[in-house]
């Protein structure tokens, strides 16, 4: 039988867990014209369970997204059962239990004594591998993973999980049926994180480098991440929002799982704040303190009027806006009399890249070439002058951008956390552990991010990640930042960074 054959012959799902998740994938399931068993090891919080998923029916039916006769009968398909053991003919199984490791394994092994060969198993499992919790099985070829995001209606992707031993159909059967249910799947390894939790390290993990070396504020890291990257959620607004319970163990997990691979290293500083128990908005502080579930963010500092003092910029773009916001400029291949100096460096501080270029440095400061019509990140080294950093701050914002003032570092704020995100996709892809287009999309719809990783490494130019990389490197000596032969590659060749090029399997 074919793949789509089988999707489209299931006919009965028996969903294993009430919780959020469990009610999520049984909603869309009787909503996709499916029957559901919907089960729990605690039989009385089946029929609540059952009633809500009826309510969000009825509000969905109360905003035109289905009509009144389809929410009933998705009501009526819903069918609670007082023991998840009890005897089926259901095609499909889909735990969605605790996330532990023995708990699940116990309760596949239970299912295959319960179950007829021809049902499925899938584990909604997000960060144990599914090879492991198949070892309880007999026939472990029936198992494979099927990750659902929070929350399942609305988060359309759907991650798809073959186990080492999973049957050779099941993953394409699996796939069609995600179709089926009008959400997207995409083809992820069995390997620590999967794809998008791994994806995701690349954001949070640097986040925390650079708030480790004290060279911006959470809420200035969050304010360059949603207003110059575009992203809904800064890394630290995300962190307090998933709750340090859950995203520092996941860190420390995929770490682990990849051997302890510097680019996925997580931060101490995650690890003191979790057992403080500053969690986020479910303690009511993390990074941010929570007030009856409003975030409270101090508020950014008012730029001085601007000071008459002359600007010269190595960017054209720049001067030519601080020009037409009627601040004096001066131009010119090197600068002169000008009071301020604002250079634009690619992966090197400002300081570095003025003493390189043989600039005043107490006249210098640093903008993120990243900055956009938005935001402006502007970078404050030792020796720049106190009354020029004040100057040259009065005169960006007098273009009209909201203007963040952070230390000096190699590749400011906006570049590291965009290289950091790129790097990490692209030793996904070098992998082979997701291919590129998968890759994208899982983490567009995800992780929320404006455009995929690869997308957007291709927009900046392979090329100046790589040299934001090589710099970070270079000045740190921090193994985390080597770049990923991928990208090498396809800098080097002139190649696009979803491009796979030439496998050996094209020419034998």
């Amino acid at each position: 039988m074919l793949p789509g054959e089988w999707a489209e012959r299931v006919k009965t799902v028996r969903v294993i867990g009430t919780g959020v998740m469990g009610r999520g994938i049984a909603q869309i399931c009787a909503a996709a014209g499916i029957t559901v068993e919907l089960a729990d090891a605690r039989p009385e919080v089946v029929d609540t369970a059952v009633a809500e998923i009826g309510r969000m029916y009825d509000k969905l039916a109360g905003k035109g997204r289905m009509s009144v006769e389809e929410a009933a009968a998705a009501t009526r398909r819903l069918v609670p059962i007082s023991d998840p053991l009890s005897a089926t003919d259901c095609d499909l199984v889909v735990e969605a239990v605790r996330e532990d490791l023995d708990t699940k394994r116990e309760l596949f092994a239970e299912l295959e004594r319960a179950c007829p060969q021809h049902t499925a198993f899938a584990t909604n499992t997000s960060s144990l591998q599914v090879t492991s919790i198949a070892t309880a099985l007999q026939d472990p070829s029936r198992l494979a993973g099927l990750h659902f995001f929070n929350p399942v209606p609305l988060m359309r992707l759907v991650e798809v999980i073959p186990g080492a031993r999973t049957a050779a159909h099941l993953p394409d059967a699996l796939t069609a049926l995600v179709r089926r249910l009008g959400h997207t799947p995409v083809r992820a390894t069995d390997t620590p994180g999967f794809l998008v939790n791994h994806a995701g390290r690349g954001l949070v993990t640097e986040a925390l480098q650079v708030l480790a070396e004290d060279l911006a504020t959470p809420e200035d890291v969050d304010r360059i991440a949603r207003d110059v990257l575009g992203l809904k959620m800064g890394p630290f607004e995300l962190m307090d929002l998933t709750g340090l319970d859950v995203t520092h163990p996941a860190m420390e997990s995929i770490f682990t799982g990849y051997y302890g691979d510097p680019r996925l290293r997580p931060s101490p500083i995650t690890r003191a704040r979790l057992e403080a128990g500053l969690l986020g908005r479910k303690t009511r502080e993390g990074f941010y303190r929570y007030e009856d579930g409003v975030k409270q963010e101090r508020p950014e500092a008012v730029a001085p009027g601007v000071t008459g003092a002359t600007v010269w910029a190595d960017d054209t773009a720049l001067l030519e806006s601080l020009a037409e916001a009627g601040v004096p400029v001066e131009r010119g291949d090197e600068p002169s009399s000008a009071e301020i100096v604002l250079i634009t460096p690619y992966g090197s501080s400002a300081a570095s890249a003025a003493l390189s270029a043989r600039l005043p440095a107490e006249r210098v400061c640093g903008v993120d070439p990243l900055s956009n019509a938005t935001r402006c990140t502007l970078t404050v080294h030792p020796a720049t002058y106190p009354d020029v950093a004040r100057a040259a701050w009065a005169a960006l914002a007098a273009t009209g951008r909201a203007v963040t003032i952070v230390r000096d570092g190699p590749g400011m704020i906006a570049q590291r956390l965009l290289a950091a995100i790129v790097n990490t996709s692209c030793f996904i892809a070098e992998q082979r552990l997701a291919t590129p287009g998968d890759i994208d999309t899982a983490v567009r719809l995800a992780l929320g991010y404006p455009r995929g990783p690869l997308e957007w490494g291709q927009q900046v130019g392979a090329r100046r990640v790589l040299t934001i990389l090589h710099a970070l490197h270079s000045a740190t000596g921090d193994p985390r930042y080597r770049p990923s032969r991928w990208l090498v590659e396809r800098a080097e060749l002139g190649l696009a960074l979803d491009e796979t090029g030439t496998a050996v399997t094209d020419v034998t």
